[in-house]
């Protein structure tokens, strides 16, 4: 006859042995993650019609990649006309835009276009989160839209595709460059942070000022990672040199001369020469039709 005791040692070892049911908690915490992986999120230019081409052929022949077929649509809640296509790049990926017609407010001045799995469990996500809602959910020609603004200004879309896409994960991930005053970091991460599930992976009272353009001085730059990929967060008084505060992404690649002159040679601009500022070397680069963007590489030896 086994013994109570033994019963009892039995019954824990198979209950050890079958998988936990995870905590109410742990299960909200999992449905509210709504983004889907950083090679589905976009950066958004904006360029004259008449410069498309050029910007696609620039932005293209520097980082390698392919351009959807370029199409005409309507991507706005309200009446305008478009070319549309998608940049894809080892390094991330343009939603690329030529409107024919003047550009509705407030499109254009959103940076960046987050895919999600549930537009309104997202929206109500975000909102639940800190940010406003400045665009309501809309139709598109290939899911649904919103506009989302977070505590400094810093405005991003949410896309919600009727076909689930599936792209291939980036070589290295791009970082959104998100310039805020320090009245509004504190909320802009707390909020970000809450709403995308991510990490502060650093933050520096003190980061060298050639990273804005101002040798002689220090900022605060805050890094974060999420599913929707990285945010640097400079922290700045508005004082900023051109071009900073224009870009809206930084690139990161393994060759920063090289890639460079693969930039020069499409017929952009370096508008800041090759830097070293701590464990990375990073230039400015403007593209046909004005996009500015920030491109850098692990510092040499």
């Amino acid at each position: 006859m086994i013994s109570r005791s033994l019963r009892t040692i039995g019954l824990l070892a198979v209950l050890a042995a079958l998988p936990l049911a995870p905590s109410p908690a742990a299960a909200r915490a999992a449905q509210s993650q709504f983004g889907v992986g950083a090679q589905y999120d976009t950066t958004h230019v904006y360029v004259d019609p008449d410069k498309v081409d050029a910007f696609a052929q620039s932005f293209l022949a520097t980082f390698g990649g392919t351009s959807t077929k370029q199409v005409v649509a309507t991507v706005t809640p309200t009446p305008s006309s478009t070319t549309s296509q998608l940049l894809q790049t080892p390094v991330g990926t343009v939603s690329l835009f030529g409107f024919k017609t003047p550009i509705p407010y407030p499109f254009g001045f959103e940076r960046t276009g987050y895919l999600v799995t549930d537009m309104d469990k997202a929206i109500a996500a975000a909102r639940a989160a800190g940010a406003s809602i400045i665009v309501q959910s809309f139709p598109d020609p290939i899911g649904r839209d919103a506009v989302i603004q977070w505590p400094g200004g810093v405005n991003m879309q949410l896309y919600w595709h009727s076909t689930k896409p599936n792209y291939a994960a980036f070589e290295t991930v791009p970082e959104n460059r998100v310039y805020v005053s320090p009245d509004a970091v504190s909320a802009f991460v707390k909020d970000f942070v809450a709403f995308s599930k991510g990490t502060v992976v650093s933050d520096e009272k003190k980061a060298p000022g050639v990273e804005i353009g101002r040798p002689d001085d220090t900022f605060r730059r805050i890094r974060i990672e999420s599913v929707f990929g990285k945010i640097t967060v400079l922290v700045t008084d508005g004082h900023l040199p051109v071009p900073y505060g224009h870009e809206m992404t930084g690139y990161e690649v393994v060759d920063l001369e090289g890639t460079l002159q693969k930039a020069k040679d499409s017929g952009a601009k370096i508008l800041v020469e090759p830097y070293q500022s701590g464990d990375r070397r990073a230039a400015m680069v403007e593209f046909s039709g004005g996009y500015v963007a920030e491109i850098h590489s692990g510092a040499k030896p």
